[in-house]
């Protein structure tokens, strides 16, 4: 057993004991093979319930100040994650992203870089379309929908896969990325639609 599963199924426990988890959609996850796991970004808990809701490790895209922390630091990049300076363009993360869908492998990231409370597609980073597409892969998209009380609900709605094989070989600009991934941001929130 690895780590990553190891902490998946710990936190899955004391999650489930202390929250109603409600997931839909697990069908439309890939089982293998190079793949793009985007949701909504609420809470500094989201990127466990992204674990718990999908079942395949999910590699991380998360802040570089989480890795200073001398306690979480080493722990996150033994689950696999890996740092990003959200200040600029950071090319590092980006060849670590394209890496992990190199190695079919899932790729987390959270398209509005931070958490956002208000809805607004306009808060979608350029990132996520760009890593998808020069990685070749797909989108899964997730909508999380939780205010993380004890004992309340956390109802993820997990989407059907996003394609943007048409823009695989075209030439794009910052712009055209950034349009693509409001597209993908509404996809996201369009899944509220479905929780019930």
């Amino acid at each position: 057993m690895t780590f990553y599963n190891f902490a998946r199924g710990l936190v899955s426990i004391v999650f489930r004991a202390m929250f109603r988890i409600k997931i839909k959609g697990k069908e439309y996850i890939p089982t293998k093979g190079r793949v793009v796991i985007c949701s909504n970004h609420v809470s500094l808990l989201d990127p466990i319930t992204v674990a718990i809701a999908v079942p395949r490790q999910v590699f991380f895209m998360a802040k570089k100040e989480l890795f200073n922390s001398k306690l979480l630091g080493p722990i996150i990049k033994k689950l696999g994650a890996f740092p990003v300076d959200r200040e600029g363009a950071d090319l590092a993360a980006v060849r670590s992203a394209l890496k992990i869908l190199k190695n079919e492998q899932a790729l987390g990231i959270f398209p509005e870089g931070t958490r956002i409370k208000d809805q607004d597609i306009n808060n979608a980073k350029p990132g996520i379309a760009m890593m998808s597409i020069k990685g070749k892969a797909s989108i899964v998209p997730i909508y999380i929908d939780s205010q993380y009380k004890i004992f309340k609900e956390i109802a993820v709605t997990i989407g059907e896969t996003i394609s943007l094989e048409e823009y695989f070989e075209k030439k794009l600009s910052i712009e055209d990325y950034t349009e693509i991934s409001k597209k993908v941001m509404d996809k996201i929130y369009d899944l509220k639609k479905l929780e019930n």
